[in-house]
């Protein structure tokens, strides 16, 4: 029977793919592209460069990059030469960059020089640790990786990766405290290609658009796409007008967005004026959608809607296939999906056993593409992965239908006199009203009630809505102990990285306004 090792590393699975349709072409961007048979020449001299380097077997290495081809062939020859690799959010702050940099223990760091120069420098001022300094170009630091590729010549990629050496350590969003470092074997990274293929609707001939940050999750669809001879169209920022034009102009028919995205195709006066009928599959997750806004994206750009759930530790677990996105379906709009076939997913109460269905719990899931541990965090790994299960830290219920339903993160919910509050089923009934755009519900401190229910809520362009009717709409709805105590109208919220709003931030400045007030 098959098992895991059995899989190829994905140093190998990559190698394979690129192999298989040398003539095609699988990377685009503007001004330029890379075909399987260049990507797997540069791999190969990047291979021979780092070997000359030193960089083998047990090595980290960083890489901070905006969407590039070569950052990514870079990437996976330090995995092939038996690296593991350790992407730095290009959006990310300079002090959390660096408490990866020393907490993954990287001695060696690439560079986008392009976009990233001045960021880089600052890092390699700062960092300790740092050995070798690579940069995709030209800059006043560091080697210039592609300048000494050309010099190479030619070289033969190849796979030295074993299943037991660690591909990866991705970081947490840290959006509730500091991030940790998931640490992914190739035995354990090796079947993630698969699952996606498995279970998500990705086209026979995909043309994909990675305008998300492929050093995240839209980086995990670059693997399968190559693998069905497809080609990855790379850009570097999200911007609506350019989003759509390529869509038109390259026929994508695959894309992966956050549901702050969509809101800016949605919003954008473009949209009518584009023709995105090549669009097959619009993939989203990272953060909760509107319903209201999501039927809106169905409606004017069609049933290609598809919602991914899974997390740094786990991916994919659950996916919302485009079938289930009917509108005759409201309910199942607000659902997370079912689970994937490589992955087995239960609700568990704190003591393990699984609750009915209805009940709430939290979302535990375990399979072969499961994280190893938590980076240099035996507690920590201990605790999230608890008698075999990964512990997700979402609380959910699930129908009988087998439909998952996410009511809030753990650490996120509200103890507001005597009551646990979870702040997604206020956001939830707020997303349906048309006037709102977005919202995020966290505790504020209250003397009264322990925690206050407070509302963050940015209107739609042009609305005039009032607190008090917003804490009416949700008091009829859930009842008097979800009502907000205060509602805050704001023009825009904190995001992170990666995308979700940034609770965390929220949550300072209530507890700073808490603290001056003290003082």
């Amino acid at each position: 029977m098959s098992t895991v090792h059995d899989l190829a590393p994905v140093g190998a699975q990559t190698l394979r793919a690129l192999a298989r349709y040398p003539g095609r072409t699988a990377f685009k961007w503007s001004g330029g592209s890379l075909s399987y048979r260049g990507a797997l020449s540069l791999i190969g001299r990047f291979q021979a460069i780092f070997r000359r380097d030193g960089i083998e077997h047990g090595r980290r290495v960083a890489l901070l990059s905006t969407n590039r081809a070569d950052a990514w062939c870079a990437g996976v020859a330090a995995q092939a030469s038996r690296a593991a690799i350790t992407w730095l959010h290009p959006l990310g702050s300079l002090e959390d960059q660096l408490f990866q940099l020393e907490d993954v223990g990287a001695t060696t760091l690439i560079v986008d020089s392009d976009a990233l120069e001045d960021r880089g420098r600052d890092i390699v001022v700062r960092a300790s640790g740092l050995v070798t300094i690579y940069t995709l170009g030209r800059a006043d630091y560091g080697n210039d990786l592609l300048a000494a590729a050309e010099l190479l010549g030619t070289a033969t990629a190849r796979a030295f990766d074993q299943p037991e050496d660690i591909a990866t350590i991705n970081y947490t969003g840290g959006t509730t405290g500091r991030s940790k470092g998931a640490v992914r074997r190739h035995r354990e990274y090796a079947g993630f290609a698969s699952a996606i293929l498995a279970d998500f609707e990705l086209p026979s001939d995909p043309q994909y658009l990675a305008v998300a940050p492929i050093s995240h999750v839209a980086g995990t669809k670059v693997l399968p796409v190559l693998m069905r001879g497809g080609t990855v169209h790379l850009m570097r920022t999200f911007e609506p007008a350019q989003v759509l034009s390529t869509i038109e102009q390259s026929r994508i028919n695959c894309t992966l967005l956050v549901p702050t995205m969509i809101y800016g195709l949605l919003d954008h006066p473009n949209l009518e004026k584009s023709d995105v009928s090549s669009l097959d599959l619009v993939m989203y997750g990272a953060s909760p959608m509107s319903p209201s806004r999501l039927a809106e994206g169905i409606e004017r750009i069609g049933p290609v809607f598809s919602q991914l759930y899974g997390q740094t530790e786990c991916y994919p677990i659950m996916v919302l296939r485009k079938a289930d996105h009917d509108l005759r379906r409201p309910d199942l709009l607000l659902s997370c999906g079912f689970p994937v076939s490589a992955c087995d997913v239960k609700i568990l109460d704190e003591n393990d056993r699984e609750v009915d269905f209805g009940e709430i719990g939290e979302v535990c899931a375990r399979g072969a593409h499961t994280m190893t541990e938590y980076w240099n965090r035996p507690d920590q790994t201990a605790e999230s992965l608890r008698h075999g299960w990964l512990r997700t830290g979402d609380i959910a219920r699930a129908n009988e239908e087998g439909y998952y339903f996410i009511l809030d993160r753990k650490k996120d919910m509200i103890v507001t006199g005597g009551f646990n509050v979870y702040p997604r089923e206020i956001e939830d009934i707020l997303a349906t009203h048309p006037d709102v755009s977005l919202s995020a519900v966290v505790g504020a401190p209250d003397d009264k009630w322990g925690e206050a229910v407070t509302a963050f809520v940015v209107l739609r362009e042009g609305a005039v809505l009032s607190p008090d009717a917003i804490i009416s709409l949700v008091r009829a709805r859930k009842g008097p102990a979800y009502a907000p105590k205060q509602v805050k109208l704001v023009a825009s919220l904190p995001m992170t990285g990666v995308g979700k709003v940034d609770k965390k931030a929220l949550r300072g400045q209530l507890w700073a306004g808490r603290d001056r007030m003290v003082g």
